[in-house]
């Protein structure tokens, strides 16, 4: 069950943006496993997509489409990857998105697939094919909840938000859904999202701000460790806004668009962990203090990736030793044991590389049972800082990936 996530029920309309769903029955029954998501004529798109060598058909195929043209049309389908298919993979897709090409009278080009689910399975073309009219005739420009369950896997809650902020000449509407629960450890982006503004932007500056935005979000984030071969992650903005094109940082503005957007996509990030496979814990790592962001970073990480943490998190028990064996095999630049302090939910577990004087057992049973951890690490030497969201690693965990192809 999701830690402090409930399911969406009101995303807010973009303007110049409207979705619609239907079911293929591709692998899951009595849902809606098919989206489209069209832009308005003249909006623009930004992505990042996977870094995985196994990148899925639908990831080279977007990717190519969104370097050489003017995408109009996302086409999502969830429970098969086409993932591990070769060149049939890719003829499959660019089949797909001919059909949504056809049938929306826009050149093949303009459409960007995604897929989500078991890797190594042929896409069922047809089904997809046929249902495409489906839906084209569900589009409205209310369809993002909508739109947010029908792109679920193994995720319990749809997930999604909307934001809006004032800027000098009009305001501005932000809307996303993300999907993810397990094969979590994004390496660009996530698993699949889909944001849209109704924001004035260059398309360049778009790009790089989905870029920068996405670094401290969604690759800020670990389940499992595991880069999918299908993330990708969709960023449009349809110009709608009353406001002047934001054409450079300097904008006035731009820095009041890019924190609204940061918020959403950290919002998104963290729902995911929330809904990660089998979690019981949402768990933040905050390090502090060290000799660069760089190195801040690889500490988090190697300590939200390490099992013996998560497993110690999913059993409430505080073995502080575990996090501690896990920043020591970090590869820092520069680490003195003698400075580390340690603190869970604000509890000092460890000062200056000994064992706090006031800490107990007892206090870090009771905080290492909560829902919501927060394990701080200071590493007394500069500046450097990161902050990581993990879950914990569960029998469910398990459970659901040992059955997950049944």
């Amino acid at each position: 069950m999701a830690v402090g996530l409930k399911h969406i029920t009101v995303l807010e309309n973009v303007a110049g943006i409207k979705l619609g769903s239907a079911a293929a029955d591709i692998r899951y029954q009595d849902r809606d496993d098919l989206l489209v998501i069209l832009a308005d004529e003249g909006s623009r798109f930004a992505g990042v997509f996977t870094q995985n060598k196994f990148s899925a058909a639908p990831v080279v195929i977007s990717r190519r489409h969104l370097q050489g043209f003017e995408p109009r049309a996302c086409l999502v389908n969830a429970g098969n990857a086409n993932a591990g298919t070769g060149r049939q993979g890719e003829q499959d897709a660019l089949d797909c998105c001919q059909a949504l090409a056809q049938d929306l009278g826009i050149s093949v080009e303009s459409v960007l697939p995604f897929s989500t689910g078991v890797i190594g399975e042929t896409l069922p073309v047809d089904k997809i094919s046929g249902a495409i009219p489906a839906c084209l005739a569900n589009m409205s420009a209310d369809g993002w909840v909508s739109a947010a369950h029908t792109i679920m896997t193994t995720d319990t809650v749809a997930k999604g938000i909307t934001s809006k902020v004032k800027l000098n000449g009009g305001e501005v509407t932000i809307t996303g859904i993300t999907k993810g629960s397990g094969m979590i450890c994004p390496d660009m982006a996530t698993l699949l999202s889909f944001v849209a503004t109704d924001a004035c932007i260059k398309k360049a500056l778009l790009q790089e701000v989905l870029e920068e935005v996405v670094a401290e979000s969604f690759n800020r984030t670990t389940v499992d460790g595991d880069t999918s071969t299908n993330d990708s992650c969709i960023l449009i903005a349809t110009g709608k806004s009353n406001h002047k094109e934001i054409t450079n940082r300097d904008n006035e503005n731009y820095a009041l668009f890019y924190e609204a957007l940061k918020k959403v996509f950290i919002y998104l990030a963290q729902a995911i962990i929330r809904d990660a496979e089998g979690v019981t814990k949402f768990v933040t790592i905050n390090v502090i203090n060290a000799a660069s962001d760089s190195d801040a970073t690889e500490a988090a990480k190697t300590i939200a990736h390490s099992p013996l943490v998560k497993t110690a998190l999913f059993a409430s028990d505080p073995n502080w030793g575990r996090i501690l064996a896990a920043l020591g095999r970090a590869h820092l630049s520069d680490m003195d044991i003698e400075k580390v302090n340690l603190s869970i939910n604000g509890v000092t577990v460890l000062s200056m590389g000994q064992v706090d004087n006031a800490y107990s057992e007892e206090q870090g049973q009771a905080v290492m049972s909560q829902q919501e951890i927060n394990i701080e690490v200071d590493l007394a030497l500069a500046s450097g800082k990161a902050t990581v969201w993990t879950s914990d690693l569960s029998h469910e965990y398990i459970r659901i990936n040992a059955e997950y192809r049944s």
